[in-house]
């Protein structure tokens, strides 16, 4: 049969990704995939020289996803299938492009086989660079080290022709404005008729008139049970833990276990395989038949790994953690541009890169693929491999799809953002078969749209800027435009966030504290405490926080129904915006006792032209709530954190997050046996971050306090009988490395 491409639909119990955090990202990434210098002094020179190129600052011009729980309903996702006689893949273009499902098709009496980890649910967790992310299926991570800011983010999709036009074949074509580097790409899903693979063609462009950094690594989630084996054209591997070492080991055989099959580990790990030099690029995971999923691809995409959760208690809870009870295990076979994940790649002015990538079914002789001898079974892999596909077919596979990559779409399937069309005007540029329509250009970017065309950025609306300052841009010509727009309260914010992006922290704290001369806003004073706990006041941070988080819950024009209305009163509060009289517009953030005669503050709400959103209010209000508590407990201000935790409304107190932050402010004000109940009535944090141990540094600071008392000093005898009475439980174990 003809390939076939059709829109659908696919419901799934699913956590919805909620509101996006309305606070600029300005804090370095707290991404675990990076070395220090000691390491990487230990690498080759080439590996050395792209670990250490364009690392990122942060994910703006991003916004951080963290407004998602863990309670699932049915949902219905739009869904893009492409089917012949041999394979169905099934694409999720309002998540990323993500290729949900992979089915190789019933011969004879046969049943279906997925090729992929199909994840049951959709559940967001904190593991791409701006959080939500869920696991399963074929991802398309590009921009920087992680998982993309797209993993739940909308692409354009349309219906384009194929290499085998004229026998009615058609593409899935997707594609986006990457935000990190400011790159466009397009990733071409491709099946030809009665092809048991399925082609992808990806190809990222630099428009830009300087080199930029490009990251890619394509991301399969495959079954895995005691008897899987993940084999790679490779004798040796890159093992990073995540105890941030990288160092070269042998394969398969390593410390004393075979580390083909992930579960033959007791940690998450990743083996990045040091394929030779003109050997041929695949990895493919096969059960104890030997059958499963073959991936292979052109040979720019050089690097091939393997991402293991291990056997231990952190890597199973966390499995569990991002699906339902009973679902299977899996682990990631991927595939990249770099030798690792740690690397970025230059790609110069004008240039693109460009590749073919394939995905389906292989079978080879169990015997010889989990015998002893590695080098017996990779070669009968890929002698397997080239029967099913050969190399030379994947080449002229790749010579075929370049000739239609720059085929203008026939059909549209699905929109993904505006940014990509504001960028395209600004820049003129002209990207043939990735046309951004001016009519996906929304809210978000029609301030910036403003300011291209007038010169001016509109100032903030006084209903709805209470709850969202708006999206910044970071980018060097953005941050031009806005040094030569006029001075407002929104417009210097914005250039604030621009010039922190860039490295110059002392001309943003002077926009930042212009935008509070013009209108004091949580949005700047928050600002301007990130700069304070950069230059190592703590203190002062801690007090604009709290009285960014005093104008935020004082801005609502009508209180929720179940909030607290201890505000009014809140001495605590009272007195963090005490001494900000006349001088609260320059950001000064002194403390009462510090500024003289205390000069009272109203806390009543501003007159507002239009209510806030409600729901941004709550984002709004947990985000700045977070924050301000974590900087009172660094300042030694445990009575102001729980007054300021106590002023939330309920339903985000509620939170696993803030419950964890009930628990650390307990044990501050020297309550360790309230803060153990914490613990002991259950929680969870629904975006605990990869590589987090804030649950089990808690727990076993409670504990040890506990053991010792509340004035006795901790000993290491005390700390170990600590940790043997009191374990911690298995629900707050999500620990990756040794300890």
């Amino acid at each position: 049969m003809a390939t076939s491409v059709r829109r659908t639909t696919l419901t799934l119990p699913t956590a919805p990704v909620g509101p996006d955090n309305p606070l600029p990202a300005l804090r370095p990434l707290d991404e675990v995939h990076r070395v220090d210098d000691r390491v990487r002094a230990t690498l080759p020179s080439d590996m050395a020289r792209q670990v250490a190129h364009a690392p990122l600052r942060s994910v703006l011009p991003v916004r951080l996803r963290d407004g998602y729980g863990r309670d699932r309903a049915p949902a219905t996702l739009d869904a893009i299938v492409l089917e012949n006689d041999r394979l169905r893949a099934t694409v999720l273009p309002g998540l990323g492009g993500r290729v949900h499902s992979l089915i190789h098709k019933a011969t004879g009496d046969s049943a279906d086989t997925e090729l992929l980890y199909r994840n049951p649910v959709l559940q967001p967790a904190d593991f791409a660079l701006n959080g939500a992310w869920f696991s399963g299926g074929i991802e398309w991570n590009i921009g920087a080290t992680g998982h993309t800011t797209l993993s739940c983010a909308p692409l354009h999709a349309a219906r384009v022709p194929a290499p085998d036009a004229a026998d009615g074949g058609a593409m899935v074509r997707l594609w986006e404005w990457e935000r990190l580097r400011d790159l466009p790409f397009q990733v071409d899903l491709w099946l030809p008729a009665d092809s048991a693979f399925l082609y992808v063609g990806v190809r990222i462009r630099n428009p830009h008139h300087l080199p930029a950094p490009v990251y890619w690594w394509s991301n399969i989630a495959v079954p895995e049970d005691e008897h899987t084996r993940v084999l790679a054209p490779a004798d040796d591997a890159w093992h990073f833990g995540y105890a941030r070492s990288l160092s070269r080991v042998p394969v398969p055989e390593w410390d004393g276990a075979d580390r083909t099959y992930p579960l033959r580990g007791a940690y998450p790990a990743d083996y990045f395989y040091e394929v030779p030099d003109g050997a041929r690029r695949w990895i493919a995971s096969l059960d104890a038949g030997g059958s499963g999923l073959v991936q292979t691809s052109t040979d720019l995409l050089r690097g091939r790994k393997l991402f293991v959760w291990g056997a231990g208690p952190g890597g199973r809870r966390w499995q569990q953690w991002l699906t339902e009870p009973g679902t299977g295990g899996y682990a990631e076979i991927q595939a990249g541009l770099a030798r690792t994940q740690l690397e970025h790649i230059p790609l110069e002015a004008g240039e693109e890169f460009a590749w073919l990538e394939a995905y389906g079914p292989l079978t080879a002789d169990p015997a010889a693929v989990h015998g002893t001898d590695w080098a017996t079974a990779r070669r009968e892999t890929e002698t397997r491999l080239e029967a099913a596909l050969p190399r030379a077919a994947v080449d002229a596979a790749y010579a075929a799809w370049r000739r239609y990559a720059d085929a203008e779409p026939a059909e549209q399937l699905a929109t993904g953002s505006g940014w990509g069309a504001l960028e395209a005007e600004r820049g003129g540029f002209q990207l043939p078969g990735t046309p951004f329509d001016p009519g996906t250009l929304g809210e978000e970017q029609e301030p910036w749209r403003r300011l291209l065309r007038t010169g001016a950025l509109p100032d903030w609306e006084p209903g709805p800027s209470q709850a969202d300052p708006g999206a910044s841009l970071v980018a060097p010509v953005w941050r031009d435009l806005l040094e030569a727009a006029p001075s407002t309260a929104g417009a210097e914010y914005h250039l604030g966030v621009a010039q922190w992006h860039a490295g110059d922290r002392a001309q943003a704290e002077r926009s930042w504290e212009r935008s509070l001369r013009c209108a004091e806003t949580p949005w700047a004073l928050r600002c301007l405490a990130v700069a304070d706990t950069a230059s190592g006041h703590p203190a002062r941070a801690a007090d604009r926080l709290l009285r960014a988080v005093q104008l935020l819950l004082a801005s609502g024009t009508v209180p929720p129904p179940e909030a607290d209305p201890v505000l009014e009163a809140d001495p605590v509060l009272e007195a963090a915006g005490a001494g900000q009289g006349p001088g609260v517009g320059a950001g000064t953030g002194q403390r009462a006792e510090a500024a003289g005669a205390p000069t009272a503050v109203s806390l009543a709400a501003p007159p507002v032209a239009a209510a806030a959103d409600p729901v941004a209010l709550e984002a709004a209000e947990a985000a700045l709530g977070r924050e301000a508590i974590v900087a009172l407990l660094a300042a030694d201000r445990a009575d102001d954190a729980r007054a300021v935790l106590d002023a939330l409304r309920p339903a985000i107190r509620a939170r696993g997050r803030f419950r964890l932050l009930r628990a650390q402010v307990l044990l501050a004000q020297g309550d360790a046996l309230a803060a153990r109940a914490v613990f002991d009535e259950g929680f969870e944090v629904c975006d605990l971050r990869e590589g987090d141990e804030a649950l089990s540094d808690t727990w076993y600071a409670i504990v040890e306090r506990l053991v010792t008392g509340t004035d006795e000093p901790l000993t290491e005898e005390a700390r170990a009988r600590a940790r043997t009475e009191h374990p911690l439980p298995g629900r707050y174990e999500f620990r990756m490395r040794p300890t």
